[in-house]
């Protein structure tokens, strides 16, 4: 956290999330203003965090904006776990975005960030080994589930140019795990017994969800302009993860998958996901490295670890 940095005012659509709670704890702990959109209460905020419990899309929100006059906006009001389908996750994703950024530039905030998801790649055969931010989405076709994460990405990212008097950030994170136990891969291990597809072993990257929340911290505090890939140690194999986390690794040929997921204690899965199980989605993260000096503090072991500790199978 750069302590040099000047108070701002700071203004996170969906705080009351596991990671918008750590985002809003750290800014307001380091002297900034914060307040925060969410559907969800937050019941004790800590001192600096004020929270109004409205959607994001309402007119109450843009009342917030015309009120509190950020300088910065943490955008994490997005949903991203794979298995949440849903129109109400559409509208929140696609329509909630875009209100967003039109509150922005309305009301003269001069930096935002939005948070959004590595899943943007899409998992194949014939990806590339690490990807970087200019490649295209691939999870569309891959994935059509993610048709409205890929857009939201899209549209923040189109800001860039349709709002340069704006800094834009646009972070796309892989995967986390941490004491909450939310996420994609925190309820995919949920359970004791964790499919693989036979014969398929792919690298995860993954990051505690405090490291997500500094990387966070540092994009608000180092204003850049740009698309940055954001992770922490290095990628490792589904079965360590599964093993490390004291789970027993089930494969699975992959027509049994139809008959056995959502069943006898396994995790459910869409039939886009399945490529997620099969293939990496590896980010090189050096750009946003060097640009806002990130390094995780949490490796994978202790990671892995405190996961198996705080959510024990069962």
């Amino acid at each position: 956290m750069n302590h040099a940095a000047s108070t701002m005012r700071v203004l996170i659509p969906g705080i009351s999330g596991a990671v918008g709670r750590g985002v809003a704890t750290r800014l307001a702990a380091s002297g900034h203003q914060i307040v925060g959109i969410d559907r969800r209460a937050w019941a004790y905020p800590p001192a600096g965090v004020e929270v109004h419990q409205v959607d994001i899309r309402k007119r109450a929100a843009e009342d917030i904006f015309r009120k509190f006059r950020p300088d910065a906006v943490v955008h994490l009001a997005t949903v991203t776990h794979l298995m949440e389908r849903s129109e109400d996750r559409y509208r929140i994703n696609l329509e909630g975005t875009r209100a967003v950024f039109h509150h922005c530039t309305t009301y003269g905030v001069k930096h935002i960030v939005f948070v959004g998801r590595h899943t943007y790649y899409g998992a194949a055969a014939d990806a590339p080994l690490y990807h970087k931010e200019e490649e295209p989405p691939m999870a569309i076709e891959k994935f059509p589930e993610l048709a409205d994460l890929v857009a939201a990405d899209l549209y923040a990212g189109s800001a860039l140019w349709r709002y340069p008097e704006m800094t834009t950030t646009v972070l796309r994170i892989c995967y986390t795990l941490g004491p909450s136990g939310q996420g994609t891969l925190g309820r995919f291990l949920r359970g004791s017994r964790v499919p693989l597809v036979l014969g398929f072993d792919p690298l995860f990257q993954f990051m505690h969800e405090e490291d997500e929340a500094r990387a966070i911290c540092a994009a608000v505090e180092t204003p850049v302009r740009g698309v940055f890939n954001v992770a922490g140690p290095a990628p490792v194999p589904l079965s360590v993860i599964i093993r490390q986390t004291g789970r027993v690794a089930i494969p699975l040929p992959e027509i049994a998958w139809r008959l056995m997921l959502g069943r006898f204690g396994f995790p459910s899965l869409s039939r886009g996901a399945l490529d997620h199980i099969k293939y990496p989605i590896i980010m090189d993260n050096s750009a946003f490295r060097t640009a806002c000096g990130f390094v995780h503090e949490h490796d994978d072991a202790r990671i892995l670890h405190e996961y198996r500790d705080t959510f024990p199978p069962r």
